[in-house]
């Protein structure tokens, strides 16, 4: 079944950097910074569906 969106709750790390999660689905990762955390976010999302089910439409909400 297609997911037409997919949405990351992104954080700032304790650590520094980002930190990002989606819910409904068990996919996270994080980065140092901001143009690297959304390569990393793209290509989670590549990782965990097929061509068939992936979403059309990827968002990030940033959490402060």
């Amino acid at each position: 079944m297609r997911k037409t969106e997919l949405i990351f709750d992104v954080r700032q790390s304790p650590e520094g950097g980002y930190e990002a999660r989606t819910s409904g689905f068990a996919i996270f990762t994080e980065a140092d910074d901001w143009e690297h955390l959304k390569h990393m976010l793209r290509d989670a999302a590549l990782c965990r569906f097929d061509d068939e089910e992936a979403p059309s439409l990827v968002r990030i909400h940033l959490v402060s």
